[in-house]
C-alpha cells in the first residue's frame, strides 16, 4: 500500500457548527480522488462526526466500490464498554454502520492506562483475537495516548497485537507529554510497525508562522507547508501508514501528488525540519490537536478546541485582535463561553495531548471575555 491513508475524523461540513452534518457529495469526490490516484487506506472511528464518519465510509465508498478496491479501519470504542455484552453489541454495530463484512484493520480504541484496564477486565483483547480467528478482521491493534511505560507494558503482555497507532509529528518528536520518539522507538524493538495520526497536528502545522514557511519556500517553492510534516513521518523507516484528516478537495489533491511516489527527506530538508521545529514551538500557546474528545462530553458545551485556536492565532498574529474577538463571539452565540466552565475536569481526563484545560480557558476569559 502507498503510506498515506485518509483519516475520516476532518471531513466536510454542510454545517461548520454540525460535526454529524458531513457533506457525502463532497466527500465522494474526494474518496474518488484517493482511490483514482492508487491509495485505500480509510481510517474511521465509532465516535468521530458524532458517530456518523462509518455511515459516511458506506454511503461514499463502500457502497460505490468493490471491496478489494479499499481497505477500512476501525476502533472498538473502549469507553463504551460498561460489560462484557457490549463488545459484540457494539462491533455488529459497526459492521452495519460501515457495510461491511471484515474490517482490514480493527483497534482498541486510543488506549490509556485506565481503558487498558477496562479491556483486561472486559477480555477486550480475546474478543477481537476471536473476531480475528472467525475472519471479521484481518489485522488487530491499538492505538495508543499514554506514556511509554505503559506502552512497554502493553507490547511485553499483548504480543498478538500487530500494529500500533501513534501520535508522530515533527513538533511532538521529542515532547516530554507526547513522547513519540520514545514510543516509536519502543514499537521498533518489538517489531510492531507504527501507523501515524495527527501528523499535522490538527491542521497547527499547516499554519506555521511565517519564518517557518520561508525556511520551507526558500527551499521547495511548490512544496505546501503541510506535505513537510506528512513526509517527515512517512520518511520514519518503521512507519507503515501516515493518516491525514483531510476536509476539502485541495487538500486531497496535495496529498496524493507527493505521496503517490514518496520521497523520503533529505538531509537538509531534515536540517529545515529542525529549524522550523524550534521557531514553532517558541510560538504556540496551547498545542491543541482540534480532536474534539475533550468538548464531546463538556456539560456546558464549550467549544475547547475552537477557542484554543483562536487564542494561537491571537498569539501569533496580535494586530488581529478585533478579527480573533469577533470569530470569538461569534462561536461562543452557539456554544457555552470559556467562562461558564464548572472545572468538572471531564475535558483533561479525555485530551490526549495531557493539556490543562482548565487552566487555559482561563487564558481564554482573559483574552476575550474581560
Amino acid at each position: 500500500m502507498k503510506k498515506l491513508g485518509f483519516g475520516l475524523m476532518r471531513l466536510p461540513l454542510i454545517n461548520p457548527d454540525d460535526q454529524t452534518s458531513i457533506d457525502i457529495e463532497k466527500f465522494k469526490e474526494m474518496a474518488d480522488m484517493f482511490i483514482e490516484r492508487g491509495f485505500t487506506y480509510f481510517d474511521t472511528a465509532y465516535p468521530y462526526h458524532g458517530g456518523k464518519s462509518e455511515e459516511a465510509l458506506r454511503e461514499a465508498v463502500v457502497k460505490r466500490y468493490p471491496r478489494e478496491a479499499f481497505t477500512v479501519t476501525s476502533k472498538l470504542p473502549v469507553w463504551a464498554i460498561n460489560e462484557e455484552g457490549d463488545l459484540e453489541r457494539i462491533f455488529n454495530e459497526q459492521l452495519e454502520r460501515c457495510g461491511v463484512e471484515y474490517f482490514d484493520y480493527y483497534w482498541l480504541h486510543a488506549l490509556n492506562r485506565e481503558r487498558v484496564e477496562v479491556m483486561d477486565r472486559m477480555d477486550g483483547w480475546g474478543f477481537i483475537a476471536r473476531k480475528k480467528a472467525e475472519g471479521k478482521i484481518r489485522h488487530i491493534g491499538f492505538s495508543f495516548h499514554d506514556d511509554s511505560t505503559l506502552l512497554a507494558e502493553i507490547l511485553e503482555r499483548h504480543p498478538e497485537a500487530e500494529f500500533v497507532q501513534l501520535q508522530i509529528n515533527y513538533l511532538d518528536w521529542d515532547s516530554p507529554a507526547i513522547e513519540s520518539r520514545v514510543c516509536y522507538e519502543l514499537c521498533e524493538k518489538y517489531g510492531k510497525p507504527v501507523i501515524v495520526m495527527e501528523p499535522v497536528k490538527g491542521g497547527s502545522l499547516a499554519r506555521v508562522p511565517g519564518e517557518v514557511e520561508r525556511l520551507f519556500k526558500d527551499y521547495n517553492p511548490n512544496a505546501s507547508v503541510a506535505s513537510w510534516a506528512i513526509r517527515y513521518c512517512a520518511s520514519l523507516p518503521n512507519v507503515m501508514m501516515v493518516l491525514s484528516g483531510m476536509s476539502n478537495i485541495e487538500q486531497m489533491e496535495d496529498n496524493t501528488s507527493y505521496m503517490h511516489d514518496f520521497q523520503p527527506l533529505n538531509d537538509n530538508e531534515q536540517a529545515i525540519i529542525a529549524q522550523a521545529t524550534q521557531v514553532i514551538r517558541d510560538s504556540i500557546a496551547i498545542h491543541c490537536t482540534a480532536c474534539h474528545y475533550c468538548s464531546e462530553g463538556c456539560p456546558q458545551g464549550i467549544a475547547i478546541p475552537e477557542y484554543f485556536n483562536i487564542y494561537n492565532i491571537l498569539q501569533q498574529f496580535p494586530d488581529q485582535r478585533s478579527n480573533s474577538k469577533l470569530y470569538y463571539d461569534l462561536v461562543s452565540k452557539n456554544h457555552g463561553k470559556a467562562n461558564e466552565c464548572l472545572e468538572c475536569g471531564q475535558c483533561e481526563a479525555q485530551c490526549p495531548q495531557h493539556i490543562n484545560i482548565i487552566d487555559n480557558l482561563k487564558l481564554i476569559v482573559q483574552a476575550f471575555e474581560e
